[in-house]
């Protein structure tokens, strides 16, 4: 009796399956097509859409949308954002039915970067200790984020001496991303607890605190003067209301060929983002208006001029000093910062 009770079960389970499997090709009436290449198409091309109706319906209107905006048919992508996007197509037919197909296309950049290289102008003390993952000048000063956990920092450092003048330490449960100086206040990542930091920029004491949205982890922060720019290890890097902490929008960073994942520190500088990417000798300059790598700086040579100990890791850490007009960058335990003029 068991093994009928069974064998029914299992049977009514395949009868199910098959079922809603069925039905779900029948739904499939219509297929989205557009004119990108293995899904791909450039920026500098204009996005075609159409419909394959496999049943030859009386189709009497279609709205297409993308990344869920209504778009036409023949969509210039010049202004567009560059990443991977959802295209939807309702379909209105034989006068009173509605069906809703979906697709994707990712939207590339018409250009490969530039690649740059470098001119170092100067070399201070680095604290080898310092895990780096921030690094911001605020009024002529250097402030530092350093991270691991019962080792994360917020410091203020002179870095013609590499001394620390002001330091706190986070609780053994954080450990320490990107920062960012921004009105006085000074914002701090932590990694994977969904959780930054809030500073007075003169007392070092803590004002605020903010979560993340759909940013699951913190890795780096830069900012202009309406926005504060967020990265979460992957190509996204995400938009902060200064005032609420609250993600608005995000770019996605692409070339002409793909996307770059393991955004990291970030700097801001003369109108584009200039990005670490976690285990890279580069640092990449993206267009913040559409997220496309425009060029890379190969800092290779950079890691081989510090002490070489065990606990050496890769380079991290990027500022811009305004007085200067030059970028500084460091690494994770490394025992110099270096001064650079980036040659284009």
């Amino acid at each position: 009796m068991k093994m009928l009770k069974v064998f029914t079960i299992i049977t009514l389970l395949v009868l199910q399956v098959s079922c809603n499997s069925k039905s779900d090709k029948e739904k499939n009436d219509f297929e989205i097509k557009t004119n990108a290449k293995k899904g791909n198409i450039s920026i500098d091309n204009t996005l075609e859409l159409s419909l394959s109706n496999k049943k030859k319906h009386t189709i009497d209107s279609v709205v297409y949308k993308l990344d869920g905006k209504t778009v036409t048919e023949n969509l210039n992508l010049k202004h567009h954002k560059l990443g991977k996007y959802a295209i939807e197509a309702i379909v209105y037919f034989n006068d009173d039915e509605q069906q809703t197909v979906s697709s994707t296309v990712t939207i590339l950049n018409n250009e490969s970067p530039k690649i740059y290289k470098f001119k170092i102008l100067n070399e201070y003390p680095h604290d080898i200790t310092s895990y780096t993952q921030g690094l911001e000048f605020h009024n002529g000063k250097l402030y530092e984020s350093t991270g691991q956990y019962k080792e994360s920092k917020l410091r203020l450092v002179d870095y013609t001496t590499g001394k620390v003048i002001k330091n706190i330490n986070l609780a053994d449960e954080y450990f320490g991303e990107g920062l960012t100086v921004m009105h006085d206040k000074i914002y701090q990542l932590t990694w994977k607890k969904g959780i930054g930091f809030v500073y007075d920029v003169n007392t070092f004491e803590k004002t605020g605190s903010f979560k993340y949205g759909q940013s699951k982890e913190g890795w780096g922060l830069t900012h202009n003067e309406t926005h504060i720019y967020k990265s979460d290890g992957s190509e996204d890097i995400w938009l902060l209301d200064p005032k609420t902490l609250i993600e608005q929008e995000k770019i996605q960073v692409y070339t002409n060929k793909g996307k770059i994942t393991d955004i990291n520190e970030m700097e801001w500088i003369n109108g584009k983002i200039y990005a670490n990417r976690y285990q890279r000798n580069g640092v990449a300059i993206i267009n913040p208006i559409n997220g496309a790598v425009e060029g890379v700086i190969d800092f290779t040579p950079l890691k081989n001029m510090v002490t070489q100990h065990e606990k050496l890791d890769v380079l991290n850490g990027i500022a811009y000093n305004p007085e200067t007009k030059t970028i500084f960058v460091t690494g994770k335990r490394w025992d110099k910062l270096f001064e650079v003029e980036i040659i284009k």
